[in-house]
């Protein structure tokens, strides 16, 4: 899970995870925060190692108290391959599936949806730290599917 206010900026190459396929967002990010009072504030490394790609919102002392969510976790359903699906198809679509947690418990669902064709976001999320979050999961599972 991901922390809610982390804003992914560029993919990290360097980080210290055992499984980096593994992580929330398909990959490690760099990036900032959007936390109040820590807009655009740049954690450092293992700062962003242990929270913002992985952590828990209540871990983090930047973090407010009064928060709707504590972490966000993304799936992606997925057409089949795009290659043979016809024109117009709903298969050229893939769905980035989403939820917020608060104490370990989902408090908020959803989907977006990216058309593969148009290569653009048919349903986007109006938070832009999420869809941020999502437009990264998206980029790493393409990355790894192609």
């Amino acid at each position: 899970m991901a922390c809610p206010y982390f804003m992914p900026v560029q993919r990290l190459e360097n980080g210290n995870w055992p499984h980096p396929s593994r992580l929330p967002l398909g990959d490690g990010w760099s990036g900032h925060c959007t936390a109040p009072g820590h807009e655009g504030e740049l954690p450092q490394q293992h700062i962003l190692e242990a929270f913002c790609n992985l952590g828990y919102a209540d871990s983090c002392m930047w973090a407010p108290v009064d928060r709707a969510w504590d972490a966000v976790r993304f799936a992606v359903s997925a057409p089949p391959d795009p290659r043979n699906a016809a024109p117009g198809n709903a298969s050229r679509l893939i769905q980035i599936r989403y939820v917020g947690e608060r104490d370990h418990r989902p408090v908020e669902h959803g989907s977006l949806q990216f058309d593969l064709e148009s290569a653009s976001w048919s349903e986007r999320h109006s938070d832009l730290r999420l869809q941020k979050m999502a437009e990264c999961y998206l980029e790493s599972y393409m990355k790894k599917k192609a």
